[in-house]
């Protein structure tokens, strides 16, 4: 087989130089569902790691029919192979940080878990229950894996107001309520917890504990129907920010800032919840862009 030169120059760069001289990449891994409209779920993962600069890898353990509209279906992936995924990726590529989204039973979760500690990957929980459509997405018998197993080998846990009622048993009407909530989910055995407050009728301030200091959040409102993968994406932002070296704290005010910006410049996609806009940072993305490159529009006469 002969090569020409460029494929020449591929084997030197990519096999004959030394390792230790290739530049070095941050990598995340992103653990969930597929969602076949890309708004949300591992493909909204890899675009949030893309535009972070951030390699990314995935381990799909279900995979759903999905639009903006709602789950239509959703398919478990054997736990074998979410296992087989993990731990190849971990051994060819690896990853400084990682993430987990739906999980959608009691075995993958524990499975899960079991492989991300084994390796020792900073993980960001991203404890999805309930799609953004009212769609239950975690079965019953998972939550107590969650709190088992997932919740004590996290670094950080990602819940909205209701995912975070149903993590610590406790109803949150008030600010004490939710603080009381973030005490009992820490207790579980994570580093951190952060309460999301998109679902707060007085305010969105989203609230951070470490287990000692509670450090308030706080976000205006953005009037938006494009807020499909929100979560998911604040979450992923927040994994590509730990990949590339960033403490805690820093990577959570940074993936917010992010988010709301992904969330100002959304534009409609289906006749749903359409997704944010992971690429607003780059010029030449989204609609207007579109519309620069289209062909002109002829004109009578």
């Amino acid at each position: 087989m002969s090569t020409n030169g460029h494929g020449d120059q591929y084997i030197r760069d990519t096999i004959l130089v030394p390792e230790e001289l290739r530049p070095v990449i941050p990598k995340a891994m992103s653990v969930g569902g597929s969602d076949s409209s890309a708004g949300s779920g591992i493909q909204a993962d890899l675009k949030t790691f893309a535009a972070h600069g951030v390699y990314g890898t995935t381990t799909v353990v279900a995979v759903t029919a999905q639009s903006t509209k709602g789950v239509y279906a959703i398919a478990e992936v054997p736990d074998e192979v979410v296992v087989a995924q993990i731990d190849m990726l971990m051994e060819d590529i690896g990853a400084d940080a990682a993430k987990t989204g739906i999980l959608s039973s009691a075995l993958i979760v524990e499975v899960v878990a079991d492989r991300l500690a084994a390796w020792g990957v900073p993980t960001v929980v991203d404890p999805v229950m309930i799609s953004r459509t009212g769609d239950l997405l975690l079965q019953r018998n998972a939550l107590n894996a969650v709190r088992r197993h997932l919740i004590p080998m996290s670094k950080i846990v990602t819940p909205n107001i209701p995912e975070a009622e149903a993590l610590s048993g406790r109803t949150i009407v008030t600010e004490e309520d939710l603080r009381e909530a973030a005490r009992a989910i820490h207790a579980l055995g994570t580093e951190w917890v952060l309460i999301k407050g998109g679902h707060r009728s007085t305010t969105a301030t989203d609230v951070l504990f470490d287990g000692v200091m509670f450090y308030e959040m706080p976000a205006e409102r953005i009037e938006t129907f494009n807020i499909l993968g929100a979560g998911s994406t604040l979450s992923a932002a927040i994994t590509a920010n730990l990949a590339l070296g960033l403490d805690l704290l820093p990577a959570v005010e940074a993936a917010r800032a992010y988010l709301i910006g992904a969330m100002r410049a959304g534009y409609a996609i289906g006749g749903g919840h359409s997704p944010v806009n992971h690429f607003f940072r780059f010029p030449g993305s989204g609609p207007a862009a579109s519309a620069r490159s289209a062909p002109p529009t002829p004109r009578d006469g």
